[in-house]
């Protein structure tokens, strides 16, 4: 009896496409292994056409140490998941906006997937990071879950019934375009008041030069960086915050108090069961999660917050790839 041919491994590219960094790796097709992770800056000053080359030499990268790693061949390669900034439309492949980066009916898959010469698939950047949390992070294993990412903006995303909630048309999920100030501040969305304009890093980072523009209080954060404030970051505040600095260490607590906020909506609407905080937020640790959990249970409805697991993310810097490459292999695959 003949013995079946052994098949060679597959492998899917992931693309997680931010407002301030490319990151992109390769993982086996089972999902079981990750390979020849490369980041770059995005430089989105170069405009669409300028950062998906980009992306296309970073895939290039990645492939050829999959390759020299693996021993496998090009074709081998059967795919690419890309994570980009929405609102998007899947079906054309197309970035309709993306505030951050400046693009507006932009067709992000098809252009990588004509350069590269494989299958690719588009979704938002903020619901691959989700996916990748609940494939094999720290949602690994519910059933409804709610994502937020929090860098150059905020991102969201919905697994509900143990699947990836996209709406009817594409926008499911943004949450840092919810608003919690009804005459609030100017978001790049246009709108006023939205979350992102209040906890993004950016944001962070322009609060606190606020305050020391504006009260001219004694803070670490001037000397951290050369007394340049427009070099002050969501990081610098955290790593003041830490070191006991009254104006950071506020700054972090307010912001807790407006994500706390948000998540408290959405816990009283969707009643899921872990919400998951990724991003560089998370470096602010206890100082930032301890009030962000105090102001979802006071404004939270009680079975709402006894049902939810509020927790950080365990895949720092590779969710959003991980989860392109769930999301390839939902789109183009059918399966998970």
């Amino acid at each position: 009896m003949a013995t079946k041919k052994r098949q060679p491994p597959q492998y899917i590219i992931g693309v997680d496409l931010g407002g301030t960094n490319i990151v992109v790796g390769a993982m086996s097709a089972d999902g079981k292994h990750h390979f020849g992770a490369r980041s770059i800056p995005t430089s989105a000053e170069l405009g669409a056409e300028g950062v998906a080359d980009r992306i296309v030499g970073l895939i290039e990268g990645v492939i050829l140490d999959t390759i020299a790693q693996t021993n496998a061949n090009r074709r081998d390669f059967i795919g690419v998941g890309i994570g980009a900034p929405g609102p998007l439309d899947r079906d054309k492949g197309l970035v309709v906006v993306a505030p951050n980066l400046g693009w507006r009916n932009f067709p992000l898959r098809d252009r990588i997937g004509e350069r590269l010469n494989l299958p690719a698939t588009l979704d938002n950047d903020a619901n691959c990071a989700t996916v990748g949390e609940w494939w094999q992070g720290a949602a690994k294993g519910a059933s409804n879950v709610i994502g937020m990412t929090i860098g150059t903006g905020i991102g969201g995303g919905l697994i509900l019934d143990g699947k990836l909630f996209h709406g009817a048309s594409d926008v499911a999920g943004e949450i840092g375009h919810t608003t919690i100030d009804l005459n609030g501040r100017h978001c790049k969305c246009g709108n006023y008041g939205c979350l992102e304009a209040y906890a993004s890093g950016p944001a962070i980072a322009t609060r606190a030069r606020e305050v020391l523009v504006r009260e001219e209080t004694a803070s670490l954060l001037p000397s951290l960086v050369g007394g340049r404030l427009e070099s002050i970051t969501a990081e610098t505040v955290y790593r003041a915050a830490q070191q006991g600095d009254a104006v950071a260490s506020e700054i972090v607590r307010d912001t807790a108090r407006y994500l706390g906020t948000g998540i408290a909506n959405l816990l009283n609407i969707l009643n899921v069961d872990v919400v998951v905080v990724a991003g560089g937020v998370t470096q602010a640790g206890d100082a930032l999660f301890v009030p962000m959990q105090a102001e979802v249970r006071r404004r939270a409805f009680r079975p709402a917050v006894d049902a939810t697991r509020i927790v950080p993310g365990i895949l720092p810097g590779t969710a959003g790839v991980v989860g392109a490459v769930a999301t390839f292999k939902m789109q183009h695959l059918g399966t998970l």
